[in-house]
């Protein structure tokens, strides 16, 4: 009877003051059956050929990539576009990705450094520890004794690259196609360099004499006066005359300094010394890209990585992107990776090479964005089709963390930096004063 009254009281004391107390029996279950209760948190990795990356956030995994050994499989092609807002982690990645790749033997890697401080570019430090000389193009220094220039009629250069590679250039210059007369003037006097020029190599200060020169055959031929066709190639030849005795002489204006070597594991171009903002940026980029696709890229087996800061200089001037979409699409036989780094799409998906763009972005089957606002992020979605999510936590992503969306293969990765590389890749003033003793140590990154 006492355990009875004993029950009751708890029972109505429970009632009274909401206390519950109640006994669970123990689950026993088989690993089997319990994978269900643990949902996939992530997609699958990679594979295990590459470089290592970092760790995919949400399943702490290892992530691994290289396009090389994805190309053909997990990717329709090598090429991959960088975005973000500056100081969340894109010149880290870039650098640690390009000495990781080095310990490859049969990679070659060419970086445009378009960024710097102190009057050297961002990629000065780590090509000095791995004992290569930047080649600094500088309007100011070309015609010193170190002096660099690039030829754009380099008798390594196609004579149809030629003739692309003038047109480009009068192109972004003018910001608007060449007409057919224009066009014509052109032709006829890169003809007649070439034929005139057979005890020495043809130079940009050829092609303005011939276009304020031009020849009589080359009237006769389209059955019109000399003086029309020199009317025709007027506008052309003031504009090659601002890279022969302009505001933009001393780089192209010449035959091609020779201590050039491309055969290096990294070439550095420094672009640093050049006003990011003016006409010279992507005129310089066309150069050096046809001048590398006719001197570089070669069926050798060689792996090849083209890596270009400020690649919005090419995306946003519609006779660059096109003269890259060739390049890219010829590249890809040849082993060629294109990494393009651009800060916002906005930059350039809006201007007039909106088309161009569109095909360029296209050919860029690996994306990484790091963090960007809010509606810079739903305007990169839209333009490279992210799942939701992604749109919705860009914004709010760390510095070092990005999304990586390879093909469709989309993940959350943070990127992890040795301390060897440490003080090469974080290239303020303060890590650069700390850097210089690791330069040694850097070597051992490619051995």
């Amino acid at each position: 009877m006492g355990s009875l009254t004993s029950a009751f009281t708890e029972t109505l004391s429970n009632l009274l003051y909401g206390k519950r107390e109640t006994t669970r029996l123990p689950v026993r279950t088989s690993t089997t059956q319990v994978q269900a209760v643990y949902l996939p948190s992530a997609a699958p990795d990679l594979g295990e050929s590459g470089v290592i990356i970092g760790r995919e956030v949400y399943s702490g995994k290892g992530y691994i990539y290289d396009p090389f050994q994805l190309y053909g499989q997990q990717l329709p092609a090598p090429h991959w576009l960088v975005l973000g807002e500056s100081g969340h982690g894109k010149s880290s990645l870039e650098k640690t990705y390009v000495l990781r790749q080095l310990r490859f033997r049969d990679r070659q890697v060419v970086v445009l450094d378009a960024q710097g401080e102190d009057g050297v570019g961002e990629w000065n430090l780590i090509a000095h520890a791995l004992g290569i000389t930047p080649i600094r193009l500088d309007p100011d220094a070309a015609h010193h004794e170190n002096g660099i220039r690039l030829n754009p009629l380099d008798p390594a250069i196609a004579q149809t690259g030629q003739l692309a590679l003038l047109r480009t250039i009068v192109e972004t210059a003018t910001g608007r196609p060449l007409d057919e007369r224009a066009g014509y003037a052109l032709k006829i006097a890169h003809l007649q360099v070439r034929q005139e020029a057979s005890d020495h190599q043809p130079v940009l200060p050829d092609i303005v004499a011939a276009l304020r020169d031009p020849s009589q055959d080359a009237a006769s031929s389209m059955n019109v006066t000399r003086d029309e066709v020199l009317t025709w190639g007027l506008d052309v030849a003031l504009v090659l005359d601002r890279l022969v005795d302009g505001d933009l002489a001393g780089m192209f204006d010449g035959p091609t300094t020779a201590a050039i070597d491309l055969d290096a594991p990294l070439t550095v171009f420094d672009l640093s010394r050049i006003d990011r903002n003016s006409i010279a940026m992507p005129i310089l980029m066309a150069v050096v890209g046809v001048w590398l696709e006719h001197t570089w890229l070669r069926p050798d087996r060689k792996k090849r990585i083209f890596l270009v800061e400020e690649a919005w200089h090419i995306i946003n001037s519609p006779s660059v992107a096109r003269l890259f979409q060739r390049l890219l699409k010829f590249g890809r036989r040849l082993g060629l990776s294109f990494v393009a780094v651009v800060h916002h799409l906005s930059d350039v998906v809006d201007g007039a090479a909106a088309k161009e763009a569109a095909a360029l972005l296209k050919m860029a089957s690996t994306r990484t964005i790091y963090a960007q606002k809010a509606e810079e992020a739903r305007a990169t979605g839209r333009v490279l089709g992210l799942p939701r999510w992604t749109i919705e936590i860009i914004p709010t992503l760390p510095p070092g963390i990005a999304v990586w969306d390879v093909n469709g293969n989309v993940q959350v990765v943070k990127h992890i930096v040795t301390d060897i590389e440490r003080p090469l890749v974080y290239t303020d003033r303060a890590m650069t004063e700390q850097a210089l003793p690791a330069a040694a140590k850097a070597k051992e990154l490619v051995r």
